[in-house]
């Protein structure tokens, strides 16, 4: 009798294991944490670092990881863990292009410009560097970077353009430059992997009832 009361002890009423319901929530709690620490993490890296993107990447690519296996490990399985390289983009990207953004936007000078030259022109290269003349007919110092050949301006056309007179960021079209985009790209991402944490947790505390919590994860 004992053996069959030691057995039938650790099941619930419901006919699952017992697992502790705050425990689940705990760790549901600290992967979301994580998930925005993380995104904090990068965008004050990339504060600290302006001018240089190298090195909030190298340090937000790992911590998009993290997020993932810590999700891996919270829902025993790995569909949530396939899809959360979508929200870790945006987090990454916002996290990481928002400061530049929003550097250029509070102290930038708006200027119009003329491309004069390409570096890339009569060769294959798709890294191109544009000399710029502006409105006052002299040449910019600073040269104007684009990698890829789709939708490259050409020489002799004339753009606005963005640029740091501190020259800690490095200028950018007119067009291209969206804090307030980046940011919301940042936020929704970061809400996003909340959403997944959750899930996750949820999902995760029913497979541990069922029995199901096993090194060998399945698909649903």
């Amino acid at each position: 009798m004992s053996g069959i009361r030691s057995r039938i002890t650790p099941l619930s009423r419901m006919g699952g294991l017992a697992v502790d319901p705050w425990k689940s929530a705990r760790r549901t709690a600290g992967v979301a944490a994580f998930g925005w620490a993380s995104a904090a993490a990068i965008t004050g890296l990339a504060y600290l670092t302006l001018g240089s993107q190298a090195v909030p990447i190298m340090v937000g690519v790992p911590l998009c990881i993290a997020f993932a296996l810590f999700l891996l490990l919270l829902h025993r399985a790995v569909w949530l863990t396939v899809l959360s390289p979508v929200p870790a983009l945006f987090v990454l990207v916002g996290s990481v292009q928002y400061a530049p953004e929003a550097a250029l936007e509070q102290r930038g000078v708006r200027e119009s410009v003329v491309i004069v030259a390409d570096s890339a022109a009569g060769t294959s290269s798709e890294n191109h560097r544009f000399t710029l003349r502006g409105t006052d007919g002299k040449e910019l110092e600073e040269k104007l970077g684009f990698d890829g050949d789709a939708w490259a301006p050409e020489v002799g056309d004339r753009l606005d353009v963005i640029r740091d007179p501190e020259g800690a960021v490095p200028m950018e079209q007119a067009d291209d430059v969206d804090a307030a985009g980046r940011l919301g790209g940042l936020v929704g991402g970061t809400v996003t992997w909340t959403l997944m944490a959750v899930l996750a947790g949820w999902r995760g505390h029913l497979r541990r009832r069922r029995g199901r919590d096993s090194l060998m994860y399945q698909l649903l």
